[in-house]
């Protein structure tokens, strides 16, 4: 007999697909996350280029670093492991490679624990320990779906496909591209998400890396960048 995996709740998925949407008010839409500056320094022009830009991005940052840093979180917010979200946070602090990247996980971490005081699937206590992080976004989105009855895998699929859609929104305002092109690109990085989730998940913590040194260079330059879309 194959063993079948059991489907997900209707009222989980829907909150899954509710925390992915580019909509939810944290600010996720107003962040490149150092492409507007890769269009500007790096002659990312097309939307092949684009493409393969953040195709790469998803493999050298989120699945090194915030995917696997959500992996850790649920389970740890789940049994209530709170020394162990602490450590995963200030992890996300200190590795943040720019003052813009770290100010986007702040305050991205501000915003949505503000959204989850309106709903009541989060304990008073685990919100009261988030805000004394302070939170980053990665801690708190995985408590955001610590309740849900969803796998991590599930989880972490919602949260990379957010930052894909929200990267290639940023994609098509500042190389700039098409909607059709935009979709394209899409797909591309959907169809790569399922190989980060399983890199992301097998990381133990010292395996977890957060070094993207063009990244890094061309974020510092987008502070100092003399017209931009973006807040990083």
């Amino acid at each position: 007999m194959i063993a079948t995996a059991q489907p997900l709740p209707t009222a989980s998925l829907l909150q899954l697909i509710w925390l992915a949407s580019p909509a939810l008010p944290v600010g996720g839409f107003s962040y490149s996350e150092g492409l507007e500056a890769a269009v500007d320094r790096a002659g990312v022009t097309t939307e092949n280029m684009a493409a393969d830009w953040l195709s790469d991005q998803l493999h050298l940052s989120p699945a090194r670093g915030d995917l696997a840093v959500i992996a850790q979180a649920i389970p740890a917010w789940r049994s209530n492991k709170l020394d162990k979200v602490k450590a995963l946070n200030n992890w996300v602090l200190q590795t943040r490679e720019t003052s813009e990247l770290r100010l986007q996980a702040e305050q991205m971490g501000r915003s949505l624990l503000e959204w989850l005081r309106n709903h009541h699937s989060i304990s008073d206590t685990q919100l009261a320990a988030c805000a004394q992080l302070p939170p980053t976004y990665p801690v708190t989105f995985a408590l955001a779906a610590s309740p849900l009855a969803a796998g991590v895998p599930e989880c972490l699929t919602a949260y990379a496909f957010g930052w894909a859609e929200n990267m290639v929104q940023a994609a098509l305002k500042s190389v700039p591209l098409g909607q059709s092109a935009g979709q394209r690109i899409l797909a591309r990085l959907a169809a790569e998400i399922p190989a980060s989730i399983t890199a992301a998940m097998a990381l133990e913590d010292h395996e977890r890396q957060a070094f993207s040194p063009m990244l890094a260079i061309l974020s510092s330059q987008h502070e100092t960048q003399y017209s931009r879309l973006f807040r990083s």
